[in-house]
């Protein structure tokens, strides 16, 4: 609740309107002060009665008033209006850095980013050393997807000034141009400049877990939950180390505070339905997984996870259905070719299974692939293919280490009883 004006302030409120000076002329500035301080303590509707009473006042004429109704506009969602105001503003003061600068965050808003980066570069003219300008001159050629020229400008905007958002973005550029030792680097000077920012190091613990140093990643996940543990975007990301450790109870439980603050997350429920799927609770996986394709039906591991779970629950056509369509949302994933030719067979679909077979070794030659296409081609007679196929899945199986080998029993089984039943292919 908004404290309540002073006695002297409601006066001056209702009053301030029939106000002149001694010769009748208006000071156009005299209630910028009031127009401020409602801003500042956000009584927004008060403050555009103000605004207005001083615009009808003087014509139009007052540039603190037109700025501050743009600002309000545009925190209302109206950023055409905001921006006809700042231009507007402009035009009263060209020579007011800020009215540029608004002007060009108003065009940056509405996507509109060359001509947002043309305006900051004429703000640039009138302040040539201000970070801010550097900054969204940064952002603006992000999304235009100069990398180059945004780290320059991002990199400049530090060198004037350091601020986090800076940092983050730079990062993110960066990570766009798939440069993770460099993000690291501006992450981790970030962190020299403000230790205790938890979304620094949540972010910095997303990078190391898509490199695959889960160790380093859950150090700093683990940092950023203890300065902020119910942020639930590190929730997510340290609940999927866990689960990558087969620890779904405590990843599920981690979940669960995080369903709290975002129960509309589709990677979320993903993630939940995965670790009931390692659980073996196929209904309620299927359960969680189509609520997460319901949130977001365009990501397509949650297409891929739900056609494994009607895999495995024997549901062949609806697993065919799901990894279809996430074929059709990443087409370069191989091991969606390889579960929808299980699915192809398992439908009596042999030639098409065959074909996709082909066309995830055509994408990556990896043992698991081959030892299924002959297990297929086995079950359906065709043991010339069989054979060739299990020679070149022993050949990738050979240059394995032990360890590698060994990490899925199901694996060694069934090249053991293939091997026997081609007649002692790669039994040595």
């Amino acid at each position: 609740v908004s404290p309540p004006l002073p006695r002297a302030v409601m006066a001056e409120k209702d009053q301030y309107y029939t106000q002149k000076t001694a010769n009748g002329s208006k000071i156009r500035e005299r209630n910028n002060w009031l127009i401020c301080m409602l801003y500042v303590r956000q009584e927004f509707q008060e403050c555009l009665k103000v605004v207005e009473a001083v615009l009808r006042e003087t014509s139009g004429m007052c540039e603190y008033a037109i700025y501050v109704k743009a600002l309000i506009k545009r925190q209302e969602g109206q950023v055409q209006e905001s921006l006809n105001l700042f231009q507007a503003a402009t035009c009263l003061n060209p020579h007011n850095v800020y009215n540029l600068k608004q002007v060009g965050r108003s065009l940056y808003l509405l996507g509109k980013h060359r001509a947002a980066n043309d305006v900051f570069e004429e703000a640039q003219k009138v302040a040539e050393d201000d970070w801010e300008i550097w900054h969204n001159k940064g952002l603006c050629h992000m999304y235009l997807r100069q990398y180059d020229e945004a780290v320059k400008c991002f990199t400049q905007a530090n060198s004037i000034q350091r601020h986090d958002v800076t940092f983050m973005q730079l990062g993110k550029v960066y990570g766009l141009q798939e440069d993770y030792k460099s993000a690291i680097d501006v992450y981790t000077e970030a962190l020299e400049f403000s230790p205790q920012n938890a979304e620094l190091l949540t972010t910095l613990g997303i990078l190391y877990l898509r490199m695959g140093e889960n160790f380093r990643a859950f150090e700093y996940l683990g940092n950023s939950l203890t300065h902020d543990p119910k942020n639930p975007k590190t929730i997510l990301a340290a609940g999927s180390i866990i689960q990558d450790h087969q620890d779904m109870d405590v990843a599920l439980v981690k979940y669960r505070v995080a369903a709290f603050y975002t129960p509309n997350s589709a990677q979320l429920w993903n993630n939940i339905g995965m670790c009931f799927f390692g659980k073996q609770k196929f209904v309620a996986a299927i359960a969680c997984l189509k609520r997460a394709l319901y949130l977001d039906p365009f990501e397509w591991i949650i297409s891929y996870n739900l056609g494994l779970a009607h895999l495995n629950t024997g549901q062949y056509a609806s697993a065919f259905h799901y990894f279809s369509a996430s074929i059709n949302l990443k087409p370069d994933f191989p091991s969606s070719y390889m579960y929808l030719a299980i699915t192809l067979s398992r439908l009596d679909d042999f030639a098409n299974a065959c074909s996709a077979y082909e066309k995830a070794v055509d994408y990556e030659s990896d043992p698991h692939f081959h030892l299924n296409f002959a297990i297929t081609l086995f079950n359906h007679g065709d043991l010339k293919e069989a054979q060739r196929q299990f020679l070149m899945f022993d050949d990738l199986w050979a240059a394995m280490d032990e360890e590698q080998r060994n990490a899925d029993q199901e694996v060694v089984e069934a090249r053991n009883l293939l091997a026997k039943l081609l007649g002692g292919y790669g039994q040595g």
